[in-house]
């Protein structure tokens, strides 16, 4: 049988990210509507994921956080383009 190789790639992104929500808004009378004011997110691409602190060379900075519009912040965020066919 023929040995199959796996191929990493470098043009892998990774993202984290953690919502803030306020919870003072009624939605059942046994629950509370959780509305996102704050997220949190950091991303790096495979072929730098050993760099600890500082922004990428290839990706720019890696970390931001959003308070206005958080939600549409966010997919903003992630939907810019990236240099990471470079």
């Amino acid at each position: 049988m023929k040995d199959l190789l796996l191929h990493s790639s470098d043009k892998g992104l990774y993202v984290f990210y953690d919502f803030k929500t306020t919870q003072n808004t009624e939605y059942t009378e046994d629950a509370k509507l959780h509305i996102p004011n704050l997220v949190c997110v950091q991303h790096f691409c495979s072929r730098y994921e050993d760099v600890e602190d500082g922004d990428c060379v290839r990706c720019g900075k890696t970390k931001d956080s959003f308070w206005e519009d958080s939600v549409g912040g966010l997919l903003t965020y992630l939907t810019e383009p990236r240099p990471l066919g470079q």
